[in-house]
């Protein structure tokens, strides 16, 4: 039995897994985190700035740094909220596309190498145990 606790397990798999994010992006000039508000903008166009900062679970500020370097780059729209004047809904514009592409083709093969070795059963038994473990923490 290894002296690694779960969490620790999971903290250094989830170090490892932005590292190697990072490096095979290089060239993108994206960040990790850049990279993941995009997927999350994708996931929820038009969501609400403060909103997506909770999803995240990143300070609203860091956030606005973030869709600002975004923005900046042509990749992500602001739209003032049509019910409240004061807040921002979040959409992908157009140049925004072949970097989620080279977003999910890099995670496709980090996922494949992270993988290997495991059989399809082992596989599954990881995601759907996972699944649950998120769930369960989720749900407090």
């Amino acid at each position: 039995m290894s002296s690694d606790s779960l969490g620790f397990l999971l903290g250094d798999v989830s170090r490892l897994l932005r590292r190697t994010f990072q490096q095979r992006m290089e060239g993108v000039a994206l960040t990790f985190e850049q990279a993941r508000v995009l997927v999350y903008i994708s996931r929820h166009e038009g969501i609400r700035q403060v909103d997506l900062a909770d999803l995240l679970e990143v300070q609203p500020i860091t956030l606005v740094h973030q869709i600002d370097q975004l923005a900046e780059n042509g990749l992500v729209e602001r739209r003032t909220d049509p019910t409240d004047r004061r807040a921002y809904q979040l959409f992908l514009a157009p140049a925004a596309a072949p970097h989620l592409s080279a977003i999910k083709k890099v995670a496709a093969a980090i996922q494949a190498d992270m993988l290997r070795g495991l059989s399809k059963q082992q596989v599954t038994l990881v995601l759907s145990s996972l699944s649950i473990v998120r769930d369960n923490l989720s749900s407090r």
